[in-house]
């Protein structure tokens, strides 16, 4: 397979570790360990003290597939893969999935990975645009317009990444109806799945609502646990699950075993893991939001409504690539720049996640500040 470079991997495996203030992180900010084996049960911190490092099972630690399961309405263990992180799974997927003479539908932007991996596999993708003048929510009816007879997929990240957009519940049911109307798999990137800010804006997981219905879910963001690199995949076809499987015999074959005893005592603790992100973001975002307020000819931002990261807009006449630049460099502040994702305008990936993000806002308003006094 011959891939297009990720370009926005390569943006951060350059500026990521080397910029003091990151302001466009997509996780939440990772937890300590001692923190996170302070909330194991007895039977995780069992297991975790009598864990030997070998090999497991290539689907996954049977109770963590059942912790995962559990999340969810109608899955069984046996319907739970789980991955070094959601990127496998993507990959993997589409690699089962898609070939040439198939053709897949999906937004932009969004992560690249989503797209670029089915156009890789020799098929067809149909990007369909996400408008700020929209809120950043996928059209339906194009979507129902872009359907063809040899659609195989149908690829969605819900809620959004970059935007923090998601969809109504009824919306939903249209997007699964569409599905179900091409015999298309939904593949569901629902990553940001829990971090709802109104709670009952939290949708139905695709797996739960059809049977071609394809559930990624992942500890890196909801969780805040990035370095565990453990996600999953929701497959309720035997033979899909098996040809899945297979394919992962050629990338990692099997997961960390420290990692699925970390993940289990996370997911069992998911109340409180999941209270502590939403303070975090909440906090973040109101402070963000502040910043918007405070300049309005500056910044501005269609609101997220779930997950950690949001696609506001820099006016004025720097383009965003060379304010990014200028942030990186001058401030050791970093944004990820809308040219990351090929996407015209001055808009850039905001992430909420980091606990030190005020540091970073501030330093930002004063890019803001010397910018506008700049332009007098």
């Amino acid at each position: 397979m011959r891939i297009t470079d990720f370009a926005l991997e390569r943006y951060f495996a350059q500026y990521e570790f080397n910029t003091p203030q990151i302001l466009c992180s997509s996780d939440i900010q990772g937890m300590a360990m001692h923190d996170l084996l302070a909330l194991a049960d007895d039977d995780a911190r069992q297991r975790w003290q009598s864990l030997t490092l070998g090999y497991t099972e290539t689907a996954g630690l049977p109770a963590l597939r059942s912790e995962i399961a559990g999340m969810y309405h109608g899955i069984t263990a046996d319907d739970v893969i789980t991955f070094a992180g959601a990127e496998e799974a993507v990959y993997i997927a589409a690699n089962v999935l898609l070939g040439p003479g198939d053709h897949m539908i999906t937004t932009w932007p969004g992560y690249q990975s989503l797209y670029e991996v089915g156009r890789a596999t020799g098929a067809d993708v149909t990007l369909l645009e996400l408008r700020p003048e929209d809120k950043w929510k996928l059209d339906v009816d194009a979507l129902r317009r872009a359907v063809r007879p040899n659609t195989k997929m149908i690829l969605l990240n819900v809620p959004h990444n970059p935007t923090g957009a998601t969809l109504s519940h009824d919306e939903w049911a249209d997007v699964i109806a569409i599905a179900e109307a091409a015999g298309a798999y939904l593949f569901a990137d629902e990553v940001y799945r829990l971090l709802e800010y109104n709670p009952a804006d939290k949708l139905p997981a695709a797996c739960e609502r059809m049977v071609r219905g394809l559930s990624l879910g992942v500890m890196s963001k909801a969780f805040g646990l990035a370095g565990l690199r453990i996600g999953w995949l929701i497959v309720r076809e035997p033979d899909l699950r098996a040809k899945i499987m297979a394919f992962k015999d050629y990338t990692t074959i099997c997961n960390s075993a420290p990692s699925e005893i970390l993940a289990l005592i996370a997911l069992r603790a998911r109340v409180a893991m999941l209270a502590r992100s939403r303070s975090i973001v909440l906090r973040n975002l109101q402070l963000f939001h502040e910043l918007c307020i405070a300049r309005p000819q500056q910044i501005r931002m269609v609101a997220p409504q779930a997950g950690s990261v949001a696609f506001p807009e820099l006016l004025g006449s720097m383009p965003i690539a060379t304010a990014a630049a200028v942030l990186q460099k001058d401030y050791g502040v970093l944004i990820l720049p809308a040219t990351v994702y090929g996407y015209p305008g001055n808009f850039f990936r905001a992430g909420f996640g980091k606990e030190d993000f005020a540091l970073g806002l501030a330093k930002l308003a004063q890019f803001l500040d010397d910018t506008a006094e700049g332009a007098r």
